[in-house]
């Protein structure tokens, strides 16, 4: 079961929302992040989906959608954390190569907390590019693994990485038909995910303590006061937005020409 307490393309205000939660939020994931209708749900409920999330290094996904991937886990889909690179260059003092091996292995007990499957991708913390080569890189592991849904970076941050990341799954998800729904998450926002509305919000109380575990997997990063100064504050901020205590946010892509 994953609430999701509010979705801005709702026909009401967030009052009725508020008063009408009990019949609206609490569903089983149809395809992701979204609950639609309740006959919609009842014809998916039955089915078990996958779901990528695509982080540009490792922790990304954790930090950004924890929460979420261990609610869909729960729920018996698959989930599985996608790694752009492997933060070769994310640990001061260390080779490329040296870092590589110590946040691999962080990522692996990361996900093995949040029971979801793990790939790392070719490009390079630092250096990840936008061309060719990596959009097919990109179109060719998301056409091999099939998913129903995607959640990636917010193309606009200041992170390059993150920004390159979120613009090889766009253009993925364009090049492939769009045929999976495209969700995009935020990563330290203000400071990073720049200009970021959501319009889902789901509701990680239950799991956050989960997720904080996975995220503290990542133990190369200093990830506790990173938690303290930046994750923990956005999730109880997007729960304040929903009414809950924890929460984290999505955007769903939508596309004018998917309609005709």
């Amino acid at each position: 079961m994953i609430r999701v307490l509010y979705q801005i393309d709702e026909m009401m205000t967030r009052r009725e929302m508020l008063k009408s939660a009990g019949a609206m939020t609490m569903a089983t994931v149809l395809g992701g992040i979204p609950l639609a209708s309740a006959a919609e749900e009842a014809v998916n409920a039955k089915s078990k989906r996958k779901i990528l999330v695509i982080g540009a290094h490792p922790d990304d996904p954790e930090t950004c959608a924890g929460g979420t991937m261990c609610l869909l886990e729960r729920a018996g889909h698959e989930v599985v954390s996608v790694y752009l690179t492997r933060g070769e260059a994310g640990i001061e003092g260390k080779s490329h190569a040296e870092a590589a091996a110590i946040r691999v292995v962080e990522s692996e007990n990361a996900c093995r907390v949040m029971g979801v499957r793990h790939i790392f991708m070719s490009q390079t913390d630092g250096n990840t590019e936008v061309n060719l080569a990596r959009y097919k890189e990109m179109r060719d592991l998301i056409e091999q693994e099939h998913p129903d849904v995607v959640i990636t970076h917010w193309p606009l941050d200041g992170h390059r990485d993150h920004a390159a990341c979120g613009m090889l799954v766009m253009d993925a998800w364009r090049r492939l038909g769009r045929n999976f729904k495209l969700y995009y998450c935020e990563a330290m926002s203000g400071t990073q995910s720049q200009m970021f509305h959501p319009t889902h919000w789901v509701d990680i109380t239950s799991v956050q303590e989960l997720k904080h575990k996975a995220c503290l997997c990542h133990e190369s990063q200093g990830m506790q006061p990173l938690l303290d100064e930046w994750h923990i504050p956005m999730e109880r901020f997007r729960g304040l937005e929903c009414r809950c205590a924890a929460a984290e946010a999505f955007a769903l892509h939508t596309d004018a020409l998917a309609t005709l």
